[in-house]
């Protein structure tokens, strides 16, 4: 008798993708390769642009969209074709930072209207330990009408994709997987060895679950760490940016920057942690105060900017300032949780005469959906203040030069590096009045 593995490398059996976004498409790119797949999304305008081969996420390799066999569809009925399904959608929070599984929910109940006997379902959504086997799995059985560990099995393995980022890629990451039971692990873990070169069996789906909070909460403190000692440098004049390079020095030092904290893993996943441990009575204190430092950047930011602007004798009500960059993190499309978004919103508040610029985005879409008119970098012309939020390599690559043909030509002018871009010697000796986080 065929394994669940063997029948999908033979086309016998359907691998289905319900999520194609930053974390989905690529990976059912990847088993396209392999296997039959069914790309699903309810997106229809998403799936229009992917059969365009055009790739809103830039996380594929140029051409993979043209080449794909995959079929691409916002039709939930082709999921009854499937019969290893992978739910990857987004776990966002609600405003009052509790989590919102209404997504998740949501493609729960669409999978279990199609979902056939014998079928493995394996979310990669990050959740709180628990949800899996509690929340979503009564909905498969609802919906479907069959029994968990008789009808269908049920895994977990947290997405580990790192938007943006070229080196560390959906093969090279090492998978943690989970199952039910043994053989549902065994069979996860042998179609994810598929297409990723080193995966890891956690033995149950809750540490599964565990580790993808675990991961993401341990960085959002460690950065929170950097920027409460950035503030306080700044309260002694220190350049925080030169101690941090001395203390990197030492052989065990972490490598850890302040920064604006924003995405949909840092920014989010730490509240995911914090919801699950109240509803158990423990308040969890570190991972809170972490979240509090890094949501006060933005606040942080918008105040020493105006503060350096009043210092170099600027009319504040009339400056104009030009935020560098509105994406959540360097070379990556991303805006989603942005906190240069954050910062854009707070300064139009003050009433500040305030523009963005970002060459990564699209520039229509953008402003169709944040309501933010961009500027092309060539428009970035007679600024009092730059302030630069993302690293991106258009941005790194400016010269003094450049950056003089941005601002005023009144010489009271501002540059505040919240990336650390620049080096502080070579601006000062323009002339230039600086600020690094």
């Amino acid at each position: 008798m065929l394994t669940l593995l063997e029948k999908l490398q033979n086309s016998e059996a359907k691998l289905a993708v319900v999520g194609l976004g930053y974390v989905g498409m690529p990976l059912a790119v990847a088993y396209a390769e392999h296997f039959s797949v069914i790309g699903f999304d309810s997106n229809e305008k998403k799936i229009g642009k992917y059969l365009q081969g055009i790739d809103p996420t830039d996380e594929l390799d140029e051409g993979a969209l043209e080449k794909t066999s995959m079929e691409f569809t916002s039709d939930p009925s082709r999921l009854s074709e499937a019969s290893f399904i992978i739910i990857a959608v987004p776990t966002p929070i609600n405003g009052d930072k509790t989590p919102d599984l209404e997504p998740l929910k949501g493609a729960s109940a669409t999978v279990g209207k199609y979902l056939s006997r014998g079928s493995v379902v394996v979310y990669e959504s990050t959740v709180y330990p628990g949800v899996t086997e509690e929340v979503c799995c009564p909905i498969l059985e609802k919906e479907s009408g069959l029994k968990c560990g008789v009808d269908f099995k049920i895994g977990y393995s947290p997405e580990r994709i790192n938007p943006g980022d070229k080196v560390h890629r959906l093969r090279n990451i090492t998978k943690i997987v989970s199952g039910m039971d043994k053989e549902t692990l065994d069979t996860i873990a042998g179609v994810y060895g598929i297409v990723i070169d080193e995966v890891y069996p956690a033995p149950t789906i809750k540490v599964a679950e565990a580790a993808k909070l675990v991961e993401n909460s341990q960085r959002d403190i460690n950065i929170a760490f950097m920027n409460e000692l950035a503030k306080v440098f700044h309260l002694m004049d220190i350049d925080t940016n030169e101690v941090f390079k001395a203390m990197n020095t030492k052989w065990n030092a972490l490598g850890f920057k302040p920064g604006l904290v924003g995405g949909h893993c840092i920014g989010v996943d730490p509240y995911y942690f914090i919801y699950k441990a109240q509803n158990l009575g423990y308040y969890s204190q570190m991972i809170s105060v972490g979240r509090r430092i890094n949501n006060g950047m933005v606040d942080f930011v918008v105040q020493e900017t105006l503060k350096m602007m009043v210092q170099g004798g600027m009319d504040v009500s009339r400056a104009r300032i030009c935020l560098m960059g509105m994406t959540f993190k360097e070379d990556c499309p991303d805006t989603r949780n942005s906190r240069a978004i954050d910062i854009y919103r707070k300064m139009n508040e003050y009433g500040l005469n305030v523009f963005a610029v970002d060459p990564m985005l699209d520039k229509a879409e953008f402003e169709r959906y944040e309501r933010i008119t961009l500027l092309e970098l060539t428009e970035v012309k007679d600024m009092n203040c730059l302030v630069f939020l993302v690293a991106h390599k258009e941005f790194c690559g400016l010269e003094k030069e450049d950056i003089r043909h941005m601002l005023g030509r009144d010489g009271k002018t501002l540059i505040m590096d919240v990336k650390n871009i620049f080096a502080r010697q070579d601006l000062e000796d323009a002339s230039l009045l600086y600020w690094n986080l």
